[in-house]
């Protein structure tokens, strides 16, 4: 089912199209000319416009183009009493779809237009989650109850918090319960709760109208108007501050919310997986994160076991970062030699599948075969001096403790910081307050 938003200023053809859709299972609202269609677009979410190109206050033509400046992913279907290539050029042009030329010669007609431009929408979806890290490999027998509990509460509607330490593969889990959901044709869109400040997070979360603050030279939507009919998913929510947590829990409760700046209440069609890999019971004794909107986002909690309690997965999730690596630099598919394979079980994965990772990526750059042998898995800090003498004030070990996550991150600032189990603020912090 798709959000379709027929517009047109003759009453007849307007009903009759949006029947039509509605006949085949989508949702549909109308509009009698392009004003009242560009009301309704920056008030709620839709995968597809149909609009005719005359109409009264706003044309279709400019319609599109003003709806496509605020919402680039929105696809358009024009319909012209004309039928001129000149006029659909330029829609086409501007950002359309396809045009359809009236009178229509029956709900086939319209059917098949609309299909072919929801799988178009539906292939930029999948091409979207083919492109991030959704390779869900659970065969440990470990895993067996995370997938039944992920499985069971994909079916329905429930918030899921997802719990366990960095780089155990929360975000891939979300995917997975929206992949397995009603919502799996909707979109996924996730946000890190720890790398922006509170005024971005804000913004970035629930949108701003033009003026809102400096440098908001437009209107916007966000992350949760984007998931509308989707999932969406919030990482590091043990990070998020106090101001944003209250008006987090209060979408949650009322489903609604405002923009940035804005009077209009919109309402969140959607799904919330929320993550973290803080103790938020501790968190709560320390007064830094709400109760309330806890027991709001666990109402279903899963538990991901880190890589080291579920080494039957560590081959198949071997095999695959290999080849997404090897894909990802243009060779041609590699494979673990027995030793290195050897290898790879025998360690711990302090840093779970993110290590394992980065580990075989390095690998994949190392190796100048086909074959990945033992001395190109470099495990642990790789550039570590063991020569060094331990630190000894508290100041020290954490210094060498950043440096050292710093040195296995390749100085990637955001997993550094999810290594160390910090947020990406406190290590800003902490890198100047060591001169790192």
């Amino acid at each position: 089912m798709a959000r379709v938003l027929v517009v047109d200023d003759e009453p007849g053809l307007r009903e009759f199209m949006a029947e039509v859709l509605r006949d085949a299972g989508h949702h549909v609202e109308e509009a009698q000319d392009g004003q009242r269609a560009l009301d309704l677009l920056r008030e709620s979410a839709y995968h597809l416009v149909l609009t005719d190109l005359k109409m009264p206050r706003l044309g279709g033509l400019e319609l599109l183009r003003a709806a496509r400046a605020e919402q680039p992913e929105l696809l358009f279907i024009v319909l012209t009493a004309h039928g001129t290539v000149q006029t659909a050029v330029e829609a086409m042009r501007a950002g359309a779809f396809d045009y359809l030329k009236k009178p229509l010669s029956g709900p086939d007609e319209l059917e098949i237009v609309v299909a072919r431009a929801l799988q178009r929408r539906r292939g930029q979806d999948a091409a979207e989650a083919a492109s991030a890290d959704d390779e869900f490999v659970a065969r440990d027998p470990v895993m067996e109850p995370v997938v039944g509990a992920l499985r069971k509460v994909a079916r329905t509607d429930a918030t899921v918090l997802l719990l366990g330490e960095s780089g155990t593969g929360k975000e891939v889990a979300a995917r997975a319960v929206h992949r397995w959901s009603r919502r799996a044709d909707g979109p996924f869109v996730a946000i890190n709760c720890a790398t922006m400040s509170e005024t971005l997070l804000q913004s970035e979360l629930f949108g701003h109208e033009k003026g809102a603050f400096t440098g908001a030279t437009a209107r916007r939507r966000g992350k949760v108007e984007l998931a509308e009919g989707g999932t969406l998913f919030l990482d590091e929510i043990g990070e998020l501050e106090p101001a944003l947590q209250a008006r987090l829990l209060r979408v949650l409760q009322e489903r609604t919310f405002e923009r940035v700046g804005g009077t209009q209440t919109i309402a969140a069609d959607v799904r919330w997986v929320a993550a973290t890999n803080r103790d938020l019971g501790g968190a709560m004794q320390q007064g830094t994160f709400r109760e309330d909107l806890y027991h709001r986002l666990a109402v279903f909690p899963i538990q991901l076991p880190p890589l080291r309690h579920r080494p039957a997965d560590i081959e198949h999730l071997a095999q695959y970062l290999l080849a997404r690596a090897a894909g990802g630099m243009g060779r041609s598919r590699l494979t673990l030699s027995s030793a290195a394979l050897h290898a790879l079980r025998g360690y711990d994965w302090p840093g779970n599948v993110r290590e394992l990772s980065n580990a075989l990526e390095r690998a994949a750059i190392l190796a100048e075969g086909d074959e990945v042998g033992p001395d190109h898995v470099i495990l642990g800090m790789p550039g570590a001096t063991p020569s060094a003498p331990p630190p000894t004030t508290l100041v020290e070990a954490e210094k060498a403790a950043i440096s050292a996550a710093l040195t296995a991150e390749g100085g990637n600032r955001e997993r550094s910081a999810a290594r160390l189990g910090i947020s990406l603020r406190s290590l800003y912090d902490k890198l100047k307050k060591h001169g790192l």
